[in-house]
């Protein structure tokens, strides 16, 4: 059987957290919008059908959304590289990648993003 690389997408996942270092940033929550990709070697659940075989996505939003909404964080790239950590924790992860959004973060822009990622060595 050839090697399969599957890729998971969470998309647009939106918590709230304590994030940024201004006073008003550290007594008020404030939306977060997560994207994460992981891809992972598939053969096992491939071939055998069997869940336990399989990468849970389930575990890992869960996993994503505990930290994210019960931590707080002075910047974003330590959230993001918590989130990153989270999604690249799996043996059979072979890469992984996540943007974060703080929407409102800029007067006049949607939101500010920062995207980091994970490449198995």
């Amino acid at each position: 059987m050839n090697t399969r690389l599957a890729k998971i997408h969470i998309r647009n996942l939106r918590l709230r957290t304590l994030i940024g270092f201004n006073p008003e940033e550290r007594e008020k929550h404030q939306d977060v919008v997560i994207n994460a990709e992981i891809h992972y070697m598939a053969n096992p659940a491939i071939a055998s059908d069997d869940v336990d075989s399989a990468l849970n996505y389930k575990t890992i939003c869960k996993a994503i959304i505990q930290h994210v909404e019960q931590g707080q964080f002075l910047l974003l790239e330590k959230l993001v590289s918590d989130v990153l950590e989270i999604c690249s924790e799996h043996p059979s992860i072979e890469y992984a990648e996540v943007c974060i959004d703080k929407p409102h973060a800029l007067r006049f822009a949607d939101s500010v993003a920062l995207s980091l990622c994970y490449h198995k060595s």
